[in-house]
């Protein structure tokens, strides 16, 4: 009978499916995988080959299933399910799942062959239908696990995306809001410096939201156009933005001269978000009545934009994760955590670097590195 040839080979059978295990690309295990997974679905079927000669044999679909498959619980819809999630989480294609049931069935069909082992069509016929079972539910749990997977990784991403797009949000009303009170409280005219920090700040607040728009309807990241201008031209609209917000932080803000003929190339508007956020950070753990100090100048092929504070220097550990998503490290956590990823990202994305080096009991200096370009003559 089968099941005496399975019983009495169980341990031939399960080498010869570890060996196809591991020669197959990709396909790896641990030691307790191996003998949970197929070793305990062949005690399984040797099993229900038993209660199926027995005057029980209706109790076989406890072990293995009913004829037909269908949801039904069972030891085996069990077992395999768990078979399908080790799989999963090991990082293996559903292709991988039903190859591992498919090795045991050849391993069995090639020793009976070698042994010469005559089996009852029945046999067959249960061995098939606890196989078809068996990779039904490994499928199935492995399916189920892996849309999980996914919907929460695209959960995390729409996340992130929308903590971008309100931590930006915030930034830019935040600097319009000081320049509205600035003007209202100085009873200043909008045709003035502060008049042009507004609406610098209104024009990238609809262009934001424009852009978002029409991320949304191509369901892509949206790129920036990239160009050339004047490095001395971008920290000027920098610096008259952020000069507002260093005042409600307690703090002087300064900024050296730029060299007229340097350049960079890139999407303007990113990159002045990207050096504001940089700002942002500093002016917010900078001590008070201290300085921040904004520099943008040119070493060899490259230009170099520095933000220094006067924080105290960082904590042993914190450079490490200071740039991950929502990593806040300061007991002050008024903002998202998103400030200097999104600064990171969009450096990146304009073929530059973004690092930064602590001063112990003095501060930071956050240095951006971009591609050097000169203006045209």
């Amino acid at each position: 009978m089968l099941h005496h040839f399975l019983s009495n080979n169980r341990d031939e059978l399960a080498a010869r499916c570890r060996v196809k295990v591991g020669n197959r690309p990709g396909r790896s295990a641990t030691e307790a995988q191996l003998q949970s997974g197929i070793p305990l679905f062949l005690d399984q079927l040797i099993r229900t080959l038993r209660v199926e000669q027995s005057p029980e044999r209706k109790n076989s679909e406890l072990i293995s299933g009913p004829i037909g498959g269908g949801a039904a619980l069972s030891e085996v819809s069990v077992s395999a399910g768990q078979h399908g999630k080790a799989l999963l989480e090991l990082g293996l294609t559903v292709d991988q799942v039903v190859h591992d049931y498919g090795d045991l069935c050849q391993s069995i069909t090639d020793l009976a062959v070698e042994r010469d082992a005559p089996f009852a069509v029945d046999e067959f016929r249960t061995m098939n239908r606890c196989l078809d079972n068996a990779i039904s539910d490994a499928v199935t749990e492995f399916s189920y696990q892996r849309d999980g997977v996914h919907a929460a990784r695209n959960a995390d991403e729409s996340n992130q995306r929308m903590g971008v797009f309100a931590h930006e949000l915030r930034n830019l009303l935040g600097t319009a809001s000081l320049a509205f009170a600035a003007a209202k409280t100085g009873n200043l005219s909008f045709s003035g410096a502060t008049g042009s920090v507004l609406e610098r700040s209104l024009v990238s607040l609809e262009k934001l939201i424009t852009n978002s728009i029409q991320d949304v309807h191509r369901s892509a990241h949206l790129k920036g156009t990239s160009d050339l201008f004047s490095l001395a031209g971008l920290i000027q609209e920098i610096y008259d933005a952020a000069t507002l917000s260093s005042k409600v932080y307690d703090c002087s803000f300064r900024v050296l001269p730029v060299d007229a003929e340097l350049a960079i190339k890139g999407t303007r508007d990113l990159l002045i978000a990207a050096v504001a956020n940089l700002l942002q950070n500093a002016f917010k753990f900078t001590k008070p009545g201290t300085e921040v100090l904004l520099t943008a100048y040119a070493q060899g092929d490259r230009i170099l934009i520095d933000v220094k504070d006067h924080c105290g220097g960082l904590a042993a550990g914190v450079a490490d994760i200071m740039f991950l998503p929502f990593s806040q490290a300061s007991t002050n956590v008024t903002g998202l955590g998103l400030g200097l990823t999104i600064a990171k990202q969009t450096i990146a994305a304009n073929d530059g670097t973004l690092t930064v080096n602590s001063l112990d009991k003095i501060g930071c200096v956050f240095t951006i590195s971009l591609p050097r370009h000169s203006m045209p003559t």
